[in-house]
């Protein structure tokens, strides 16, 4: 029992930064905005947060750091892609170089700086229990957050009167314009919300699940996030399902390499990111279903005098 807990623990900590930034892309693609920019901002709100917890010694500070690093990020493609009508694709791919590069500048003096990182809940005499503890209360806190963030966004998109709202932008902006809903603003709070998911993913391998800075540290966790959000066909419980797929499979990889399995490391390391795509596609192989849950208008230009 005490092994089915600790991989449980293992598999949970590897899908998180996943969770977070899929789920806050598809808040942004369900407004009818395309940001390619995840691993960008990613990689600045896992600098940002590793540099504030050092220099701090806080890692909730840090974390708040990254959500907002990548928070701004995203502003700066939401101007360019939503009030100067930018090209959504191009603005986003120039965005994630750009992201990349400015993290590895700017954590260059962090390389070698080792930080306490954020510990795993413990509840005395609950934390200890055998299996059950470990199971259920010996996560970080940012794993307990990041399914938090999922029931919300479930609630908030499908339960709510602002998400319909959101989910109505994202189908028609032409027709929630035309009632007097502010296309433009909601757009530009869905992209913030995005870009601070995404720093939270990039926190978390910085100051919860390494903790360390190394450079290129999500090492295309931001281009599964976008792929998991397009074979989900945008819902949030199957990026949940994609995400925790991807730990696992991140787990297996370990477990080969401890074992001494004879392949090659390089087969091994690219493991988890086929595996996830394979059983996504298989999964979301309806086209029809595809069709029928993509917005309308994802990653078309509108703006109110056009």
């Amino acid at each position: 029992m005490n092994e089915v807990a600790q991989i449980v623990v293992l598999t949970l900590a590897a899908g998180t930064p996943l969770v977070f930034a899929a789920l806050g892309e598809l808040v942004v693609e369900k407004s009818g905005v395309l940001n390619l920019g995840v691993e960008g901002m990613m990689l600045v709100g896992a600098v940002a947060s590793f540099i504030v917890a050092a220099r701090t010694h806080s890692p909730w500070l840090g974390v708040s750091a990254g959500a907002l690093a990548a928070a701004a990020l995203s502003l700066v493609f939401a101007v360019l892609a939503l009030s100067l009508r930018a090209n959504q694709v191009a603005t986003g791919l120039a965005l994630s170089l750009f992201g990349v590069g400015l993290s590895a500048f700017v954590g260059r003096p962090y390389m070698s700086v080792v930080i306490e990182g954020m510990k795993p809940l413990a509840i005395p005499g609950v934390s200890d229990l055998p299996g059950v503890g470990k199971l259920v209360f010996a996560h970080s806190p940012l794993v307990y957050a990041s399914i938090a963030l999922f029931v919300l966004v479930h609630l908030f998109l499908y339960r709510t009167r602002a998400g319909l709202v959101l989910r109505a932008v994202g189908e028609s902006p032409q027709s929630a314009h035309a009632i007097g809903y502010d296309v433009i603003g909601i757009r530009y709070a869905a992209v913030l919300f995005g870009g601070a998911c995404a720093g939270l993913g990039g926190a978390f391998l910085a100051v919860a699940y390494t903790p360390s800075w190394v450079e290129g540290m999500t090492a295309g966790r931001g281009w599964i996030a976008l792929a998991l959000v397009v074979f989900a066909t945008w819902k949030p419980w199957r990026v949940m399902v994609g995400a925790y797929l991807f730990g696992s499979v991140t787990l297996a990889q370990f477990q080969a390499q401890a074992a001494g399995v004879e392949v090659s490391s390089q087969w091994l390391a690219m493991l988890p990111y086929v595996a996830t795509i394979v059983v996504l596609a298989i999964i979301s192989r309806d086209a029809t279903m595809i069709r029928l849950n993509a917005p309308a208008s994802l990653g078309r230009p509108w703006h109110p005098a056009g």
